[in-house]
């Protein structure tokens, strides 16, 4: 038995308000001025935040996963000393919103210091830039094709969905923690993708575009992807300010597709480059 675990037989504890009362945005600020938590769920996207050096806070684990899925994460936590474990039998932890999804096992962990956009795309030739994507289950669905399709880093605009909310880590199969990302600096974004040598590319509904297979696109040596809001796109200003505008060929009447849709078929397309 690991000497940090805890039985308990209530949610009703100080210490598991992370997991079943405080918000995403309490999570994010709890430590301030330092680094939040936030909530990794099943022992796959535990292990792959555990990869990419995220350090448990706490876990919460169902007694019944102790033998099974949460085994690995709990020897594996053998080198956090200062992480506790908290077990509670399943019926108490299916009272926590959305739980009957998590595979038996949570875990509340530190968030990073952000890097810079520049630090991250270095050595980036493809990236794919979301402005104003607020939806976290399409964030988390872009951020797995965008690990799957060779994306090099994924960068956000300040309204954007943050990819460490639990349901956008949820959908991306823990793939936030596969492939670099970070917010690029309010009211300066484009500026900052031009200063990282980077042409960029709107995915937009106009008249002016090219073809997504056009080998002018092919020939760019470092291309910046932009995505748009699920209602309303990319703002004019973006488009107006982008190198080439992309619309993707549509069939039987259909006028677009879910930004996450689009994007898996830009990534594919564009990464062949």
């Amino acid at each position: 038995m690991h000497e940090n675990m805890i039985f308990v037989d209530t949610l009703e504890m100080p210490e598991l308000e992370i997991y079943n009362l405080l918000s995403e945005n309490r999570l994010y600020h709890i430590f301030e001025p330092d680094e939040g938590l936030f909530i990794a769920e099943s022992a796959i996207v535990i292990g792959r935040a555990l990869d990419a050096g995220y350090e448990p806070y706490s876990l919460l684990v169902a007694k019944e996963e102790l033998e099974r899925e949460a085994k690995d994460i709990i020897i594996r936590l053998k080198d956090f000393s200062f992480a506790k474990i908290y077990v509670a039998k399943e019926e108490i932890l299916k009272k926590i919103t959305g739980y009957n999804i998590t595979r038996g096992i949570l875990c509340a962990m530190k968030r990073k210091k952000l890097k810079k956009a520049s630090e991250i795309c270095n050595n980036a030739k493809r990236i794919a830039v979301l402005e104003n994507v607020s939806n976290p289950t399409n964030v988390g669905a872009i951020m797995r094709n965008a690990a799957a399709l060779n994306m090099d880093a994924v960068l956000f605009t300040k309204g954007s969905s943050d990819p460490l909310y639990r349901r956008a880590i949820r959908v991306s199969m823990g793939t936030v923690f596969q492939i670099p990302w970070t917010f690029l600096t309010p009211d300066k974004e484009m500026e900052e993708l031009q200063d990282m040598g980077f042409k960029t590319v709107s995915l937009a509904l106009t008249d002016n575009t090219v073809n997504i297979d056009d080998k002018k696109l092919a020939k760019e040596e470092k291309l910046a992807i932009l995505l748009g809001s699920e209602g309303y796109g990319l703002k004019a200003e973006t488009i107006e300010a982008s190198d080439y505008c992309v619309k993707i060929p549509m069939a039987h009447g259909v006028d677009s597709l879910n930004v996450a849709a689009c994007s898996a078929v830009t990534f594919w397309e564009l990464q062949k480059s």
